[in-house]
């Protein structure tokens, strides 16, 4: 089943009109996120069966791999179909012991982009995002950064990630904020203001661990009767109630598999009830 709903989309920036339901390019990786996959030549077939299924927003990082999440996605392929838009990040290291690590240097994210140009094999970045925020550098040396990158064309969109309504707001001075991606399910709202922030002024709010199998089980009886009075499976349901939950949410369920890359497709055909939405609340 293909996408089919068209009018299921957000305009990312005001000016790139995106399906709602994305994918999310972080297990094209080896173990860990780290190191190449297995099976590359399965990683370029995911990638390619999301935009036969319709799938036209990729989102990914530097850090996966690290950078080799992005290399795939460019090797895979570039030169991109004209509606899609592919989204990274910056700002976020690996350690030797796989650690995750913010750098939100200025000069740091601005070879930080060079080389997700590269390795994206474009000229210009459709959406970046601040991974998160350095509690090392100012806040708002990290956003300047991007904001003179985006003047300088290397960015189309800027966003953020893992930030709170003031680094939102803060940050929304500077430069316009296209994005926000934050920890976000059906299960963990702790973020429910920026998402309501986010819906206010029209900026998208990209939930990462959409389908957080930890965090879902705190809700598997809701989620099991909802899922089995539409034939449906829980992962599909919790996808579904975000799509539900605010017109700005863009989830990014990621997978290395194209058979649960299918089922997620699937789960933006479901329509959840309100007595379904009354029941997960």
């Amino acid at each position: 089943m293909a996408i089919e709903n068209r009018s299921d989309t957000f305009e990312i920036g005001g000016d790139r009109t995106v399906h709602r339901l994305g994918y999310g390019a972080m297990r094209l990786t080896g173990e860990d996120i780290i190191g190449r996959p297995d099976d590359e030549e399965a990683a370029h077939q995911v990638l390619h069966e999301a935009i036969a299924r319709g799938v036209d927003f990729v989102d990914t990082a530097d850090s996966y791999g690290p950078c080799v999440s992005e290399r795939i996605i460019g090797e895979a392929l570039a030169p991109y179909p004209d509606d899609l838009v592919v989204a990274t990040k910056g700002g976020l290291l690996r350690n030797d012991d796989g650690d995750w690590i913010p750098n939100g240097d200025p000069d740091y994210l601005r070879n930080a982009v060079l080389g997700s140009l590269d390795r994206l094999r474009v000229d210009s970045i459709d959406l970046y995002q601040l991974h998160r925020p350095d509690p090392d550098v100012a806040f708002e040396d990290s956003v300047h950064a991007l904001a003179e990158l985006k003047d300088e064309g290397k960015i189309d969109h800027v966003g953020l990630s893992n930030v709170d309504v003031d680094q939102l707001e803060t940050a929304r001075d500077i430069v316009e904020i296209a994005t926000v991606q934050n920890r976000y399910n059906v299960t963990n709202r702790e973020h429910d203001d920026v998402l309501d922030a986010c819906e206010d002024a029209g900026i998208g709010f990209i939930p990462w661990y959409p389908m957080g199998a930890g965090d879902l089980e705190e809700r598997a009886d809701d989620l099991g009767a909802v899922a089995e009075a539409h034939d449906a499976s829980r992962r599909q349901v919790a996808l579904a109630w975000l799509l539900h939950r605010s017109p700005v949410t863009l989830p990014i369920p990621g997978t290395a598999s194209a058979d649960h890359l299918r089922q997620n497709v699937a789960a933006s055909h479901l329509d959840l009830t309100d007595d379904d939405l009354a029941k997960l609340e």
